[in-house]
């Protein structure tokens, strides 16, 4: 007597949401949020840059290319550009500087080890508009703490265009020094120890260990807050804005606030506005490209 197997059963397939149906559902809360809060903005900026756009009015038709004309040949806007550069190349190399000696204060000391990191992180918790205001107080030459001091020795913070942009920088420096630690300590804490007792076998010193060692292995870090700092940088506003209101006489005018001032203060032209966002989005691009491609190659080399 002979025994057969049963049949093998084949399996339908599974009905109902599931493989990539199921990717696309968990991927559509975020890609809604970015088509409506990126792709949408970008979208409508390019169509103002190329459209009659008055900010009362609305959209009165194509005029391309006469916004990029009037934004390129605006007063203000070679002269935003420079100091933009100016203070974007003044803020970076102070906050990388600064940030990397702190990140090495705070590695090496021991027993002051947790009071100072949260010091210096301290002022990183309170917003860039509050710390604005608050400087703004303290500069103040009528309600201000310094107040008496700055008329018995006829100075002022804001009222020349040095000390407007200098203050400003010490605002900044003061409100993203202990970030940018943070940052270079990640990347400090990411190198491994047995580089630094090799090179402590082989008689290195602090200064060759940091030049021939940390600096090189923390060039990821580097790109990384270089790439911010100057993101940021280019697009100041909020300090600005507050502190100084692109004064004295449009001294400390950046090129977001000359946007702002274009779209809703004076001209009121949205058109142009857009024309200068656009501008300065493409400048971003080139700039942060110019920059990844620099760190590449000193790695490559």
């Amino acid at each position: 007597m002979t025994s057969t197997a049963p049949p093998l059963r084949r399996r339908r397939p599974r009905t109902g949401f599931g493989g990539p149906v199921q990717g696309w559902l968990y991927a559509a809360p975020t890609a809604i949020f970015v088509a409506l809060l990126f792709v949408v903005p970008l979208v409508l900026v390019f169509q103002m840059s190329a459209s009659d756009w008055p900010l009362l009015s609305g959209n009165q038709g194509i005029n391309l290319p006469e916004n990029y004309t009037d934004a390129v040949t605006h007063r203000l806007f070679w002269d935003s550009i420079r100091f933009t550069l100016l203070y974007t190349v003044i803020t970076t190399v102070i906050l990388i500087g600064l940030g990397l000696g702190l990140a090495l204060l705070v590695q090496e000391s021991t027993r002051w080890k947790g009071f100072l990191r949260t010091a210096f992180l301290i002022p990183s918790a309170l917003g860039l508009a509050s710390a604005s205001l608050l400087f703004y107080v303290l500069y103040s030459p009528i309600a201000g703490p310094f107040a008496e001091l700055m008329k018995s020795w006829g100075i002022t913070f804001l009222g020349t265009p040095e000390g407007a942009l200098w203050s400003t920088i010490f605002l900044i420096v003061w409100r993203f020094a202990g970030f940018y630690m943070l940052l270079m300590l990640v990347g400090l804490q990411g190198i491994p120890d047995d580089v630094y007792e090799a090179a402590r076998i082989d008689g290195a010193s602090r200064w060759q260990t940091f030049r021939d060692i940390t600096v090189p292995l923390l060039k990821p870090t580097f790109a990384l807050t270089t790439v911010m700092c100057v993101t940021g940088s280019l697009l100041a506003f909020e300090q600005f804005y507050i502190l100084t209101k692109g004064g004295p006489d449009n001294s400390t005018m950046t090129v977001v606030q000359l946007i702002y001032n274009v779209a809703f203060q004076g001209q009121n032209n949205l058109g142009v506005a857009g024309a200068l966002s656009v501008i300065v989005l493409l400048a971003l691009i080139v700039i942060n490209v110019f920059q990844l491609r620099a760190f590449r190659r000193t790695d490559d080399n």
